[in-house]
């Protein structure tokens, strides 16, 4: 880490990128606080599409080799689950190692027996923070947030979808899904693993600190800058909002945000509203159906507040909104597991990929663009003439919005 920090400073001849130079502070602030190393060469698909994803995904599953590491918030016990499951399982009789870890609050739903046969063929399955006394769990309020998968140590995924049915569109309470995935080769695939094993180390009972992973060396050759930045209630700092207010900060002509909860604290407002003044354009997209009523009249509360400032607010309605996207300047954008609230800045496991990459930035500006096309626009005039009771519980939300 000081190393890299040393060499940035230095003007070493690997930084010689133009979107490197121009956000230098960036990158040492995430080196400093998260200890998030950089990484050269990368490749990456944006995965939008549920079905696109987890297609993918399972297909790079079924060509394993070695190793499948694989770690989810919300794992369902539905055709998809089963899917997964089976995929996982076909490898492990193939005698390649499966390590499965989970959230137990989020994935409250398995059963041991669910993964009866992968264990008996050698398969690993940890549970992160487990319920103490059936579902009674004592760290509700710590949840590990985090999505990835990683492939051989060559293929790494990490962003929004879970895994269930409703992520491929197919429950009718939330209809579409729309969200975003990375599917990444390169030298950052090494430190999404080295997340996983920190993860994994820590919710492994036995302590097996002597099991090898694959770290094995890549052939791509495209420079694409990457950082992988984490964070939880064990950082000494709130890392992932750091990076997201600087981003806001530094951007010149226009920042695009979408995220299923808005429920900003002062520091974050305070940055939107800077670079709002400052002549910034700012686009913001939330789901026009929430699926908790609380958050949406939170959220409501404070773009209300961002549209005075000159916000633009899209209301996303042809079914939910749960990407976790920034870009800024069509330059620089992060993908991963934050919302933009206090739970995921403060109390949950987090995880999100920091990409200098151009075209990743102009492909996600673009699904933003062309969803806006199923978006209301939330104006000042409509936000105005909301009744008595809607500011009502908006007031009560914006109070209790710390815990949302």
């Amino acid at each position: 880490m000081g190393s890299q920090i040393e060499r940035i400073k230095s003007g070493a001849a690997e930084y010689d990128d133009e979107l490197l130079k121009k956000h230098k502070q960036l990158l040492i602030m995430n080196l400093q606080s998260s200890r998030s190393q950089i990484s050269f060469y990368n490749e990456m698909d944006v995965l939008s599409e549920g079905v696109q994803k987890f297609d993918t995904m399972i297909a790079d599953i079924g060509r394993a080799q070695e190793e499948v590491n694989i770690q989810y918030y919300i794992i369902k016990r539905d055709a998809l689950g089963k899917r997964l499951l089976d995929a996982l399982l076909e490898r492990a009789k193939a005698g390649i190692k499966i390590r499965l870890l989970y959230d137990g609050f989020g994935s409250r739903s398995l059963k041991r027996i669910d993964f009866k046969e992968l264990i008996e063929h050698g398969g690993k399955v940890q549970i992160f923070f487990p319920s103490s006394f059936g579902f009674i769990n004592f760290r509700v309020n710590n949840r590990n947030h985090r999505k990835v998968c990683i492939i051989d140590g060559k293929v790494g995924y990490i962003g929004g979808f879970n895994v269930g049915t409703e992520y491929l569109g197919e429950v009718k309470k939330f209809g579409y899904w729309r969200d975003v995935h990375l599917r990444i080769e390169g030298d950052v695939v090494q430190h999404i693993q080295e997340r996983f094993i920190l993860d994994w180390n820590y919710s492994n009972q036995q302590k097996n600190r002597d099991d090898l992973f694959c770290f094995p060396q890549h052939d791509v050759k495209s420079l694409s800058p990457m950082q992988i930045i984490t964070s939880g209630p064990n950082s000494h700092t709130e890392h992932l909002k750091n990076m997201m207010i600087k981003m806001i900060l530094s951007a010149e002509r226009e920042v695009f945000i979408q995220t299923p909860y808005f429920i900003p604290d002062k520091s974050f407002m305070d940055a939107c509203k800077m670079a709002l003044l400052s002549g910034v354009k700012m686009h913001i997209m939330i789901p026009g159906k929430p699926d908790h009523l609380f958050v949406m009249w939170g959220s409501w509360s404070f773009l209300g507040e961002l549209l005075d400032y000159g916000a633009d607010v899209y209301l996303y309605d042809r079914g939910f909104l749960h990407s976790k996207t920034l870009t800024i300047d069509s330059e620089i954008s992060t993908v991963g597991t934050t919302n933009l609230d206090a739970r995921s800045f403060r109390l949950n496991f987090e995880i999100n990929a920091l990409v200098f990459n151009r075209m990743v930035a102009l492909e996600l500006e673009s699904l933003f663009e062309s969803d806006t096309a199923s978006c209301r626009k939330l104006t000042k005039e409509l936000y105005a003439q909301r009744n008595w009771t809607i500011k009502f519980r908006e007031g009560v939300s914006r109070l209790l919005s710390p815990i949302l």
